[in-house]
C-alpha cells in the first residue's frame, strides 16, 4: 500500500494561526516520524513562510490562482506560494469555490511551477469532472458533513465508493482524498478501505486540545 496522507486544513481558525499553526505543524512532524503517513498542512498564507522554513512536513496553500505574476491585485499566484515554500495548494474548496474554467487554470498553473494540486469536489459527477483536468489529488468532501463531526467515511460511504469508481473511469493516475467529518482512526481505515489515498481533515485536529492525541488515534490502524 502506498503513504497513506492526512492533510490537515487550518481554515482561518484562530486555533491554527501563528504560534497554533506551529504547534500544530510540530505535532504533524513527530507523528508522520512516528508513523510512516505523509501528514501535510494547509495554514494560512501569512503562516506559509514560516511553517514550510521551520517544520518539516509539507506545507500546502488553500487556495492558489490562475494568474501569472503580473497586474493581478488581491489574487494568489502559483509562483508565489511556490517562493514560499509550499509543495501545493488546495483548489476549490466548498469555502472558495471556483468555476471550471478557474480551477483548470489553478491546476495548470500549479503544474507549471511544479505544486501539487488537490483539487475538492462534493458528488460523484463533480469528482469526475475534477479528474478529466488531472490534477494531482481529487479530495471528496460531501460539504453538508464538513465541520459536522459526522464522519463521511461511515454516513455516506457511498459517495466515497461512486467517486473513486467515476475518477478511476477517468483516471488511473490521479490520487483520491475523502473530507468531511474525519476524526478517527476508524475513519481513515475505511476512507483507504475504499480506495482512497488518505484524508483531508480540519476541525478534528485544529481545534484540539492536544493535536498530537488526535494525530496518533488518526493514524493507529495504517
Amino acid at each position: 500500500m502506498s503513504q497513506v496522507v492526512i492533510l490537515i486544513n487550518l481554515k482561518t481558525y484562530g486555533e491554527g494561526l501563528g504560534r497554533n499553526a506551529h504547534r500544530i505543524a510540530g505535532a504533524a512532524e513527530t507523528v508522520a516520524s512516528e508513523s510512516g503517513a505523509l501528514i501535510g498542512v494547509c495554514p494560512q498564507m501569512v503562516d506559509l513562510h514560516p511553517l514550510a522554513h521551520h517544520f518539516n512536513v509539507p506545507v500546502y496553500a488553500q487556495h492558489v490562482d490562475g494568474f501569472a505574476q503580473g497586474a493581478a491585485t488581491g489574487h494568489t499566484s502559483a509562483e508565489s506560494i511556490r517562493l514560499a515554500g509550499a509543495v501545493g495548494s488546495l483548489i476549490n474548496h466548498s469555502e472558495r469555490r471556483l468555476n471550471l474554467a478557474e480551477i483548470d487554470a489553478s491546476v495548470r498553473a500549479c503544474e507549471k511551477n511544479g505544486l501539487t494540486s488537490v483539487v475538492c469536489t462534493n458528488n460523484v459527477a463533480t469528482s469526475a469532472a475534477a479528474a478529466a483536468l488531472n490534477p494531482s489529488y481529487v479530495a471528496i468532501e460531501p460539504p453538508e458533513l464538513i465541520g459536522s463531526g459526522i464522519s463521511v467515511a461511515k454516513a455516506d460511504p457511498g459517495i466515497i465508493q461512486g467517486s473513486v469508481d467515476a475518477i478511476r473511469r477517468v483516471s488511473d493516475d490521479v490520487r483520491i482524498l475523502t473530507g468531511a467529518g474525519i476524526q478517527s482512526g476508524d475513519c481513515v481505515r475505511i476512507a483507504t478501505e475504499l480506495g482512497t489515498d488518505g484524508v483531508l481533515l480540519a476541525s478534528s485536529v485544529v481545534k484540539a486540545d492536544d493535536p498530537e492525541v488526535v494525530l496518533r488515534d488518526l493514524v493507529s490502524q495504517l
